[in-house]
């Protein structure tokens, strides 16, 4: 079935997990488009993991359903799970097998033909910077390795649907910048992908929506730039450089009406003020009246952190 581009490729329609009396998951409805890469972030316990085990068909729902491609993610309903690449925070491996023994298992229990999973191996090695590895046993492999391994495994039989768990757990920069490459190739190519994390820097890269997740419900979800722009509002935080430490700086910001929340490290000023430029300008103005060797004075453009301190959400531990 080739997918057309102005249908979801995934649906979520109201979809509800509990264990005993906690509902992980509540009543959560979500819908992504060939392209579409959602970032799901929230606290440690919020329901990402539950949701994206029951989006793979991994988890039970207890109320609503998932559809990929019109077909709905049952156990056993191949028309449907072929579709979905599900890869956990921890992905699961053969240790003893050699990186290529173990993707070449995975692509035998697809069906994959001999000589295309020979090619498609090669390739997704390439892709996951793993080429080197090929030959090397999972278990002599770092975390950040066994991360790749895992993602090569989900992207090897080229699901439509691909769901991904803390997938940058455990690589380091440069790992993080080639995956956000490879998730951006991804997503041009036509995917649906859901990617949750708590890198909300790396998020803000690639992902085109976001849905934030608390207590098992998503409290805001939209497109990147929609859900940014909700952390917009009559005040903003601003950053003042100066060119040197000025003495009695705490009883001077501390004179000016409407400046909170001043922070003050050396010859830097961070603080909360209104956010209309011609406010900001007046504040400039009289900074530079009292004497303040200005460096630099910019307000923070709102984002996917700011709008995500602004939800109020508390980490569960």
């Amino acid at each position: 079935m080739t997918p057309d581009a102005a249908e979801p490729l995934l649906n979520v329609d109201r979809a509800t997990v509990r264990f005993g009396r906690l509902v992980a998951v509540n009543f959560v409805s979500l819908g992504l488009r060939a392209g579409e890469l959602l970032g799901l972030v929230g606290p440690n316990g919020a329901g990402k993991t539950t949701l994206l085990r029951a989006v793979a068909g991994l988890q039970p729902l207890d109320a609503g359903r998932v559809t990929v491609l019109g077909e709905q993610v049952l156990p056993g309903n191949l028309a449907a799970n072929r579709h979905l690449g599900f890869a956990p925070d921890t992905p699961p491996v053969y240790e003893d097998l050699t990186v290529r023994d173990f993707l070449r298992f995975i692509g035998m229990a697809y069906g994959l033909p001999a000589g295309e999973l020979a090619e498609r191996i090669d390739f997704w090695l390439q892709q996951v910077w793993l080429a080197e590895k090929a030959e090397a046993r999972i278990r002599t492999l770092s975390r950040g390795m066994r991360q790749r391994v895992g993602i090569a495994r989900v992207l090897l039989p080229n699901p439509v649907v691909v769901l991904l768990d803390e997938p940058a757990a455990g690589l380091d920069p440069a790992g993080r910048v080639q995956f956000r490459r490879l998730l951006c190739s991804l997503r041009d190519q036509g995917k649906a992908i859901i990617v949750s994390s708590h890198i909300l820097a790396d998020l803000n890269e690639y992902c085109t929506h976001i849905a934030i997740m608390s207590a098992g419900r998503v409290v805001q979800q939209g497109t990147v730039a929609q859900v940014a722009a909700s952390a917009d509002g009559e005040r903003c935080r601003y950053t003042v450089v100066l060119a040197r430490p000025v003495p009695g700086l705490e009883q001077l910001l501390a004179s000016i009406q409407g400046l909170e929340a001043a922070q003050i490290e050396r010859d830097q000023i961070v603080f909360e003020y209104a956010s209309r430029r011609e406010q900001a300008a007046a504040l400039l103005a009289r900074l530079v009246a009292q004497g303040l060797p200005v460096a630099e004075f910019r307000a923070h453009r709102a984002d996917l952190e700011e709008a995500y301190l602004r939800t109020g959400i508390r980490q569960v531990d």
